[in-house]
C-alpha cells in the first residue's frame, strides 16, 4: 500500500544528501508516496554547492500539470525553488488545486545551504513573504532563515509574525546538550526537544523534517502532532557511521522510528536546559484505578480493595471560594484517612495545592491545568514534587504526550480509550491500538481511561500493556470485586502486539486550507 500522495517541489542535490534525495528517504520511512518535482538543479557534493540552475518555469509547470491529472496531492512540501518565476508557478498550482479541495502547504524556506551558499535573492525573499507564506499551512525555517523571513534577523516565536498558522523553527544546528525546535501552532506552542546526537551524517535534516511533517499531515495528523513525528523521524536518521564523502553524510531515517521510545520528544513551556529526570515510583498506580466525586465513596472503594482512587470534585458555578474550600477539604479528609488505613493511594484531581496542604501524596492534572500555571505555579509544583508529591497527567494526543515527557510524571493517562459521555471533549476514541502505542512509548506507566463500562474491558486494557485502567460511572453499576476480577482476567499474558503507527486522535481540519 503506497499511502497518501505528497508532492515535494524542491532542488535536486547531485551529492544525494539534501533536497529531493532526502525527501524521498523521509517519505519512504513515513509510508507515503512522494512525487519529486525538480524546481532547481544543483551541482554539489558533500563539501560545497558549486552551482544552482533553476528549472525553466515552463518545465516546472509541465511537471505539476502532469501530476495534477493523475497523482493529486494531499500535501505539497517546498524546498529550494530556484527563483521568483518558479515560486509563482507553484503558487498558481496551489490555488488551482485548492479550488478542487483542501491541500496543505508545508514551506521549508531553503535560503542558504549548510555549506554557506546563498539560495535566495532579495526579490525571492520578498516573494516568499508576499506570495508563498500567505498560502502556507506550516513553515519550517531554521533560526537564521526565520530571522530573514521576519525581516529583522530575529527568529519569530509567534506564528502571526510570519502570517502562517503554524511555525516550527528548527534548531538542530545550534549547540547545547539538547536539540530544540520552537513550535507555534493552533494546538500547542513550546520548545520541542530531544537529547542532541553527535552525528557525522546530518546533511538534509531540514528537508527530512519538513517532508516528514508534510507526510504526517497527509496521514491525518494535526500540525502539532505532525511536528512531533517529524522530530522523531529526523532524529532517527542521524548517525555517526563513516560518511560517503569528505563532508557530512546524509540523514537516513529508519522506517521503525515510530516504535522507538527514545525518539519521543519532550514539549516544554520554557526553554529547557537539560533533559527531564524520569520519576522513579510506579507501583502505586497499577490495576483498577477508580474515580469518584465523593469522599465517602472513595473511602468505601478503598475498603472494597481498590488500591488507587481519584477524587474528582468540581466547583459549582457561582460557589464562593471559602465555602468551596471547606467542602473540598471535607471530601478529601475521609478519603485520605481510608487510604492510609488500607495502605492505598488517594489521588486528588486538579486542586493540588489544597491537596498538598491536607497531606495528600498524589495529584492528577489535566493539560489545561498545566497550561494555566504561571511561572510561580510551575515552580511551586516542582517544589512539591521534590518533596515527594506524586503526579499523574492526562494526554489525548502526541503533542500532549510530549508535554508529559517534559514533566516526567509518575504516570500518564491515555484516553479516551472508548467513546465516553463523562465529559465533553473534542478527541476521537484512542482505541486499544493507540493505548498499546502509549504504553510502549511513554516514559512512565500508562493508565487507560474513558468509556470503560464493563469489567471485561479492563482485561483488554491490561492486555494492551497499560499499568492500570480507570473506571468512573461503572463503579456505580458493578461491585468493586467484579472490576478487580476483570483486571485479573488478563492473566499476566503477553501484551497486545504493538501497532506500527498511532492513529490521529483529533480531526485534521486544521491541517489544510
Amino acid at each position: 500500500m503506497s499511502g497518501p500522495v505528497i508532492w515535494s517541489v524542491a532542488g535536486l542535490d547531485s551529492g544525494g544528501g539534501a533536497g529531493l534525495s532526502a525527501d524521498q528517504r523521509a517519505a519512504d520511512a513515513m509510508g507515503v508516496h512522494l512525487c519529486g518535482v525538480a524546481a532547481a538543479l544543483t551541482a554539489q557534493n558533500s563539501v560545497a554547492v558549486e552551482a544552482v540552475h533553476a528549472v525553466p518555469a515552463e518545465q516546472l509547470d509541465a511537471q505539476l500539470s502532469a501530476l495534477a491529472h493523475d497523482l493529486p496531492p494531499a500535501v505539497i512540501k517546498t524546498g529550494l525553488l530556484g527563483g521568483v518565476a518558479q515560486l509563482r508557478v507553484l503558487t498558481r498550482w496551489v490555488d488551482r488545486l485548492r479550488e478542487r479541495g483542501p491541500v496543505a502547504l508545508v514551506v521549508d524556506p531553503v535560503l542558504r545551504a549548510s555549506t554557506g551558499a546563498s539560495f535566495a535573492s532579495d526579490e525571492l525573499l520578498q516573494a516568499y513573504r508576499d506570495e508563498l507564506l500567505p498560502r502556507a499551512t506550516v513553515v519550517t525555517p531554521n533560526r537564521r532563515e526565520a530571522g530573514r523571513l521576519a525581516g529583522d534577523g530575529e527568529p519569530p516565536l509567534q506564528a502571526s509574525r510570519l502570517g502562517v498558522e503554524t511555525v516550527c523553527i528548527t534548531g538542530g544546528d545550534e549547540g547545547g546538550p539538547l536539540a530544540i525546535d520552537w513550535l507555534a501552532s493552533p494546538q500547542a506552542s513550546g520548545w520541542l526537544a530531544l537529547p542532541r546526537r553527535d552525528a557525522r551524517n546530518h546533511h538534509g535534516t531540514g528537508c527530512c523534517f519538513a517532508t516528514a511533517l508534510a507526510a504526517a499531515l497527509a496521514k491525518g495528523f494535526v500540525p502539532a502532532d505532525a511536528a512531533v513525528l517529524a522530530k522523531m523521524l529526523t532524529t532517527s536518521g542521524l548517525s555517526d557511521a563513516p560518511p560517503p564523502g569528505e563532508g557530512a553524510g546524509p540523514v537516513r531515517p529508519r522506517a521503525g522510528f515510530i516504535t522507538e521510545p527514545g525518539l519521543l520528544p519532550a514539549l516544554f513551556e520554557e526553554l529547557p536546559a537539560a533533559w527531564p529526570a524520569r520519576a522513579a515510583s510506579a507501583g502505586a498506580f497499577m490495576g483498577v484505578y477508580g474515580i469518584t466525586d465523593s469522599g465517602a465513596h472513595a473511602a468505601a472503594l478503598f475498603g472494597d480493595g481498590l488500591n488507587t482512587v481519584q477524587l474528582r470534585i468540581k466547583r459549582a458555578d457561582g460557589e464562593a471560594e471559602a465555602p468551596w474550600q471547606t467542602r473540598l477539604a471535607a471530601e478529601i479528609r475521609p478519603a485520605l484517612e481510608a487510604a492510609r488505613r488500607h495502605g492505598a493511594t488517594l489521588v486528588v484531581n486538579d486542586h493540588w495545592q489544597t491537596a498538598v496542604a491536607l497531606g495528600v501524596e498524589a495529584v492528577h492534572l489535566g493539560q489545561e491545568d498545566l497550561l494555566a500555571l504561571d511561572e510561580a505555579g510551575r515552580q511551586a509544583l516542582a517544589g512539591a514534587r521534590a518533596g515527594g508529591l506524586q503526579l499523574g497527567l492526562s494526554s489525548h494526543s502526541l503533542w500532549e504526550l510530549a508535554r508529559c515527557v517534559a514533566w516526567a510524571p509518575d504516570y500518564i493517562a491515555c484516553g479516551p480509550v472508548w467513546p465516553t459521555l463523562t465529559k465533553a471533549m473534542p478527541w476521537r476514541a484512542q482505541g486499544l491500538g493507540n493505548l498499546a502505542w502509549w504504553a510502549a512509548m511513554s516514559p512512565a506507566p500508562v493508565v487507560g481511561i474513558g468509556g470503560v463500562l464493563a469489567p471485561a474491558q479492563l482485561a483488554q486494557i491490561a492486555a494492551s500493556g497499560a499499568a492500570a485502567g480507570c473506571v468512573v460511572r461503572g463503579l456505580l453499576q458493578w461491585p468493586a470485586q467484579d472490576w478487580l476480577d476483570g483486571w485479573r482476567l488478563a492473566g499476566g499474558g503477553p501484551p497486545r502486539a504493538l501497532p506500527g503507527w498511532p492513529q490521529p486522535s483529533l480531526g485534521a481540519a486544521a491541517s489544510a486550507r
